[in-house]
């Protein structure tokens, strides 16, 4: 089988990668030249472990390929996949698809055949039936189906969340396009991942139910920190007592500075807006949403706090600056609104993060960045811990000591425990360990 993988962003990338794994003949596609160059070259545009291996793999196995030229790649395959971005639109927090639109528009003057045209992008409801209709109208002859396929990766894992997902969601009502994604998925078929077919605006409802649900368990558990904290309970206990009822699960039960990234941000926002516009509103889904743009804002003050409640001439290290560890983006990352706050109340900041720096650079183009961990602390009044990348979890202890101006840290992901750390001689704030 040959497939198109219209985008080569994060999800396309992958998803392309790993299906050319599975031995099919993958080109993707992309309308940046320079990018598509670059990935012939194998330099990667995001940091995933394990992409730059795999590409090099399947690209000298001759099973991928990257291209430029959309028509020659979709009229050639069996199915189309669009993973094009849908950020959340300016003004209204609706999810943008006018890239999703226009890949749609490419795609049907490019048909040839019949084909299955995939939406891999996370989309709102009824996006499948629009992309449907864009198609139909401008190719009235075309033989197609549209089908919803939402993606379930998550960064920094993402291709083992690809070849041994939890399951596998299409939504298509078409007997012909059932049977080609089938075939597309067949080697996980093997291993008995659990296949869910169901209707296309099930499927995309699941996408962003699944995230939302994800988004408030993160949330849930970091306002019961903050209850820890004013009662003088621990919330890892508190996360373990619930976590070990099946019903609740242990996942996505860890505190920290709130939940960032290219997903969770966009897609409850985005849902919240759908439900608006079809009178149903979900209001615990709003408080998610507030809640958590509140507690990012508000972790500056905790540190501010652990400095005596001031930070003017003041210098704060600052480890970590993605949303999570094992990827450079920086999408709605709480160092966003913990830098410049703290910045604006009169801080002098030094950074550190392993991947995260050049996309950093973009958006914090004042702050200083240094070469390794201990570097960013020396000298400082306090240690602030944003991200828990592996690296920071066994730092040499002494050593932090006597760089510190202070011996202050503040760990927003609770990476040391805190009776070792003021063992080790360090005033220690962490999250909901009261």
């Amino acid at each position: 089988m040959r497939i198109a993988m219209i985008g080569t962003g994060y999800v396309g990338l992958v998803s392309g990668t790993c299906f050319s794994e599975f031995g099919i003949t993958v080109d993707c596609v992309d309308n940046d030249a320079g990018k598509i160059e670059r990935l012939k070259n194998n330099v990667m545009p995001i940091y995933e472990p394990g992409l730059e291996a795999l590409v090099a793999d399947n690209v000298k196995g001759g099973r991928l390929a990257f291209t430029t030229d959309l028509k020659s790649a979709v009229a050639a395959a069996d199915a189309v996949f669009i993973a094009v971005g849908t950020p959340s639109r300016r003004g209204d927090g609706h999810a943008d698809l006018s890239y999703v639109h226009a890949a749609a528009r490419d795609i049907a003057d490019a048909l040839d055949g019949y084909t299955v045209v995939v939406t891999k992008s996370t989309v709102p409801v009824g996006t499948g039936d629009e992309v449907e209709e864009i198609i139909r109208q401008r190719r009235p002859d075309a033989d197609f189906d549209v089908v919803s396929n939402p993606e379930f990766l998550r960064e920094g894992s993402a291709i083992n969340d690809f070849m041994r997902p939890d399951r596998v969601v299409i939504g298509t009502e078409s007997e012909r396009a059932r049977a080609v994604m089938r075939q597309l998925y067949r080697v996980l078929y093997l291993i008995e991942t659990p296949i869910v077919f169901t209707s296309r605006r099930t499927s995309e409802l699941i996408k962003y139910a699944g995230n939302t649900f994800l988004a408030t368990k993160i949330t849930f558990i970091n306002e019961i920190a903050d209850l820890c904290e004013k009662v003088g309970a621990d919330v890892h206990d508190v996360a373990r007592g619930i976590g070990l009822d099946g019903r609740i699960g242990k996942k996505f039960l860890h505190p920290g500075p709130g939940y960032g990234g290219s997903c969770f941000p966009k897609d409850t926002l985005a849902l919240v807006r759908t439900a608006r516009d079809y009178d149903a509103p979900l209001r615990i889904v709003e408080t998610v949403v507030a809640v958590n743009d509140e507690r990012k804002k508000r972790m500056a003050d905790k540190i501010i706090a652990a400095c005596g409640g001031s930070v003017a001439g003041k210098r704060i290290g600052v480890l970590g600056l993605t949303f999570k560890p094992n990827t450079d983006d920086m999408r709605d990352s709480p160092a966003l609104d913990i830098v410049p706050a703290l910045i604006e109340a009169g801080a002098s900041l030094r950074a550190f993060d392993p991947e995260g720096m050049d996309e950093a650079r973009k958006l914090l183009p004042d702050l200083p960045f240094c070469d390794d961990a201990y570097s960013a602390m020396e000298g400082a009044d306090c240690l602030a811990i944003l991200t828990e990348w592996n690296e920071f979890r066994a730092l040499d202890l002494d050593r932090v000591r006597a760089l510190l101006k202070n011996p202050i840290i503040v760990d927003l992901r609770n990476i040391y425990e805190p009776e070792m750390m003021r063992e080790a001689g360090f005033t220690y704030v962490c999250v909901g360990r009261g």
